[in-house]
């Protein structure tokens, strides 16, 4: 399957890095993390990618003529800097062509299975199938009795009771059908469809993941790298 990328948003929330680069270009450790993303996928044997780029594409389309990935054919079409997401999507439909592909985003990590997660869409048959994953929650959480006692501290767990869209896709071809134009946003009307439709599935995930939406988020990814201990290495 194709692997398409969403690399084209502008990264507000991570603004000390982003005024001067597009967020898939901030380093974990040495490289960015959309390498990190490429080559994770290239573990499960993943090839093609698609990168959709936007903001700053220049400094992207740069790094990939200087640094090339071994055995990897890397496709990187510019897709507007104020596109949406389900836009960019839909401008790649000929990159894309009839068959299942693979999406995510160009901000996150994890260690989900992609074979896995691949079965899964098969079987179920839907037309989007998303991977379901547990967000960490960012402060301690508490269990309190009547009498304001605390029976229980956690200090940042892993949620137990909410599910988030991980990203980690699997689609077919006929999500075009749901793409309006430049400003679609996938995670609003098409999925909103999609679900009432039952055809939109989710693929439960519940070991590591992590997005990079601020600098907490890209401090701890880094620690997990440089320390050896990062969970999306398969390389």
């Amino acid at each position: 399957m194709k692997v398409v990328i969403l690399c084209g948003g502008l990264g507000t929330r991570l603004a000390e890095e982003t005024r001067t680069k597009p967020k898939p270009m901030v380093n974990i450790g040495a490289k960015p993390i959309i390498w990190h993303l490429i080559k994770y996928y290239h573990s499960f044997g993943h090839k093609n990618f698609i990168l959709a780029t936007g903001y700053k594409s220049k400094i992207i389309n740069d790094f990939f003529k200087k640094n090339k990935i071994k055995g990897c054919d890397i496709i990187l079409k510019y897709t507007g800097k104020d596109t949406l997401t389900g836009g960019r999507i839909l401008r790649l439909k000929k990159n894309i062509g009839d068959e299942d592909f693979l999406l995510t985003y160009g901000d996150g990590l994890s260690n989900i299975d992609i074979k896995k997660l691949i079965i899964f869409h098969k079987k179920n048959k839907g037309i989007v199938t998303l991977s379901a994953v547990r967000p960490p929650v960012r402060f301690g959480e508490l269990s309190i009795s009547k009498n304001s006692t605390v029976n229980q501290f956690k200090e940042k767990p892993q949620s137990e009771n909410n599910w988030i869209n991980g990203g980690f896709f699997v689609m077919k071809s006929s999500i075009f059908n749901y793409l309006k134009n430049d400003k679609t946003v996938l995670e609003r009307a098409p999925l909103t469809k999609l679900s009432k439709q039952k055809k939109l599935k989710a693929f439960k995930h519940y070991s590591f993941w992590q997005c990079m939406d601020t600098m907490r988020d890209k401090i701890l990814l880094n620690k997990q790298w440089n320390k050896g201990v990062a969970k999306w290495k398969k390389w």
